[in-house]
């Protein structure tokens, strides 16, 4: 059953795919009423929070001793990825009660602090667990069935296809991670979308030479809980091409830039990285080990910040030692650094680290400057329309 969903981007038409996540529920959904009717279904459906319903052929599934099973290839659409083609099973048995979620062969465990599920657990984060029990909790209720049910996700190539991804890296170990928040894999032309950047941000010129850039969304949730948004200052999201809509907007009538972004993504401009997509550069651990390296860490806090799994991780250990502030103010004015060579001289650039945990980490100088100008301007504009 072919997942005909489709979005125009530039002149291509590109089909759309769902999650590992998708795949995890819609087995479980499948399994679950293989155990409670004893019967195969021959379809199983569910609505993504993306607001596209998913339907599959269920024509891998079986029952055992302990319960019964079904299977869901993963389909990515036009944005293929190592997951494309996988299978996932779910393995369903009746408990006394509730819903228990669990990974077996192929599902990664984790091993490091700091990722969405704790140590110990199976790498099927909190989106697609939310999915996977709503899934089980709808068949459960459609068939009157107020008992129990543990739920094993498993994805028996999984191990393999770890190996060509960043888990290893991150502290997950033994096989994939069940992933995705809306559900759906949007299809991504990486010409097609600068090209859509560039036009926004054209767009965008012919208002204002003033403006805020920031990667995705969390950028975006950043930007209005600190009420950057309320500035009169316009926002663009520039996925990963950080060094493309800068070269971009050294074409246009731009004055000022303020750069904001989590993290994850900004510590990596540090060391001149301008497509921020792990798939082309990663370095954000040995980003951090060496400006901590130049502030006086020990060998074993360098360790430390190199074995991290994450960058809320690696804040976590230079708070311990004591370095947080002068490591980060290192690696903000080596990302100040590089956006100035990036632009020359064709506009003033600054920028705001943040972290979804610790807030914000960091502001350069000249964000600190731009952002003085901007609020004088927006309280004089205030004044002047009481």
């Amino acid at each position: 059953m072919a997942f005909e969903y489709y979005h125009r981007n530039g002149t291509k038409m590109l089909r759309y795919g769902y999650t590992t996540g998708t795949c995890a529920s819609l087995a479980a959904a499948a399994a679950t009423r293989i155990l409670l009717t004893g019967s195969e279904p021959d379809t199983e459906t569910l609505m993504t929070s993306k607001g596209i319903p998913v339907s599959v052929e269920i024509e891998v599934w079986g029952r055992d001793e302990t319960g019964a099973w079904a299977s869901v290839c993963k389909d990515a659409g036009d944005d293929a990825d190592v997951t494309d083609g996988l299978e996932v099973r779910a393995h369903v048995s009746a408990s006394s009660e509730g819903i228990s979620i669990d990974g077996g062969k192929g599902v990664g465990r984790v091993t490091k602090p700091g990722l969405d599920q704790p140590v110990g657990n199976a790498a099927i984060n909190s989106g697609p667990r939310a999915m996977i029990e709503a899934a089980v909790k709808a068949v459960c209720n459609e068939l009157h069935y107020d008992g129990g049910i543990d739920v094993i996700i498993s994805v028996p190539e999984g191990e393999a296809a770890a190996e060509k991804t960043f888990n290893g890296k991150l502290g997950i170990e033994g096989g994939i991670s069940i992933l995705g928040t809306t559900g759906i894999v949007e299809p991504m032309s990486e010409q097609a979308l600068v090209d859509t950047i560039e036009i926004e941000l054209k767009q965008t010129a012919l208002d204002s030479d003033r403006l805020i850039i920031t990667p995705g969304n969390f950028g975006e949730n950043y930007i209005a809980s600190e009420g950057l948004d309320q500035l009169g200052v316009p926002v663009q999201k520039f996925s990963n091409f950080l060094g493309e809509t800068l070269d971009i907007l050294s074409g246009l009538d731009i004055k000022e830039v303020l750069l904001v972004a989590h993290v994850g993504k900004l510590s990596k401009v540090a060391a001149g990285i301008m497509n921020t997509h792990s798939k082309y550069a990663d370095g954000r651990n040995e980003i951090f080990c060496a400006h901590a390296a130049v502030k006086g860490a020990s060998t074993e806090v360098c360790r430390e910040l190199m074995d991290a799994a994450t960058t809320d991780a690696c804040i976590e250990i230079l708070d311990e030692a004591g370095i947080r502030g002068p490591v980060i103010e290192s690696i903000m004015s080596a990302v100040q650094q590089k956006l100035e060579h990036r632009v020359k001289d064709h506009y003033r650039i600054g920028a705001i680290m943040f972290s979804n945990v610790y807030g914000q980490l960091g502001m350069t100088d000249n964000a600190k400057a731009i952002l003085r100008g901007w609020k004088s301007a927006a309280e004089r504009h205030k004044e002047d329309t009481k």
